[in-house]
């Protein structure tokens, strides 16, 4: 099939999810774009512009706006699914029945599920039982949407177990603003691209208790090391860890000001209580409740993850970031490399 025929449905008008649509369509493709408001459907329709989520972004007429998931996802060749991670499940169960089984589905979101501790492409995999496992793939990497928007130079990866199916969304999402390398390890991808948004919470503590550089790039460093050993034991690439899904999108969610997760950290450490800041958010968080899910995680597996843990008790035991900064100091001191 020549890519520029194939028909797409991205399902979420999010920010990200809307930024990708503006991105597939500026690359020639007609498609139908998935918005859960009708306050944001109609906006598109009227203005070409989804004032709630991606102000400033002028978004082609060959956008289709629509509330109805049939039209969305039904006969689609592609179909690119960026919701919040609590809402995974019911949104793929309510796409299931409009699915092909020829469709490729490609995950840009970002979390592991609280109950079930499966990563995005895990769920849709349960909840889209007639799509082959190997047409399954994940988007991940250091972007924020509103750059990807402005078509800031971005870099990311694909990741699927089939190689030409990840070989086939590399090529439909390339342009000269947007590079795409693919990826064989896709649970890797997922777990630095759910991680990452914890250690960025952690580290925009730190910057709101103006506590130095030096802790934020600690965090960084120790941060990786605690993805690395989750994914390890989760059956991923240790070389994953070191490139665009892993490191690269750590980087920028630690530093970068457009982080929600980092905004939430601060604000924390300022003195605001965890609901007050969620009710102010119209956007979502998703490294809040990925902190849960990895915090129960990881004490199923026996995994060790001290920065996580710690952001878990600030979140939702009231510890204080101080507390938790002196307790992660006073460790029992180890080799850097034990993992």
């Amino acid at each position: 099939m020549d890519n520029k025929t194939m028909k797409i449905g991205v399902v979420g008008g999010g920010s990200w999810g809307t930024a990708l649509a503006f991105l597939l369509a500026e690359n020639g493709f007609e498609l139908d774009l998935w918005v859960f408001e009708e306050e944001v459907r109609d906006q598109i329709l009227r203005d070409r512009e989804n004032k709630v989520f991606l102000p400033g972004a002028t978004l082609p007429d060959i956008i289709t706006p629509t509330c109805d998931l049939k039209q969305a996802v039904g006969g689609k060749d592609l179909v690119l699914v960026v919701v919040p991670s609590h809402h995974m499940r019911n949104i793929a169960t309510e796409m299931a029945p409009f699915m092909d089984e020829k469709t490729i589905v490609v995950s840009a979101s970002k979390g592991i599920e609280n109950k079930t501790h499966l990563t995005m492409t895990g769920v849709l995999a349960e909840c889209l039982p007639q799509v082959p496992e190997g047409q399954i793939t994940v988007l991940s990497g250091p972007s924020f949407a509103k750059e990807v928007a402005a078509k800031v130079p971005t870099v990311v990866a694909v990741a699927g177990k089939d190689p030409e199916v990840a070989r086939t969304v590399q090529s439909v999402f390339a342009s000269p603003v947007f590079r795409v390398y693919a990826n064989n390890d896709p649970i890797g991808v997922e777990i630095g691209g759910a991680m990452k948004n914890i250690i960025a919470i952690a580290a925009g503590m730190c910057d709101g208790m103006d506590a130095g550089l030096n802790p934020r790039a600690a965090l960084i460093t120790r941060g990786l090391t605690e993805m690395k050993r989750l994914g390890l034991t989760m059956g991923a690439e240790p070389l994953t860890f070191s490139g665009l899904a892993g490191v690269g999108d750590l980087i920028l969610t630690c530093t970068g000001n457009l982080s929600r997760n980092h905004t939430v950290g601060m604000k924390i450490a300022q003195g605001m209580s965890l609901d007050q800041i969620l009710d102010e958010m119209r956007m979502v968080a998703e490294g809040v409740k990925t902190t849960r899910s990895v915090y129960n995680l990881s004490h199923k597996l026996g995994v060790e993850l001290p920065i996580c843990n710690e952001v878990y008790h600030i979140l939702f035991d009231g510890r204080d970031p101080a507390e938790s900064i002196r307790r992660l100091m006073t460790r029992d001191l180890k080799n850097e490399m034990d993992l």
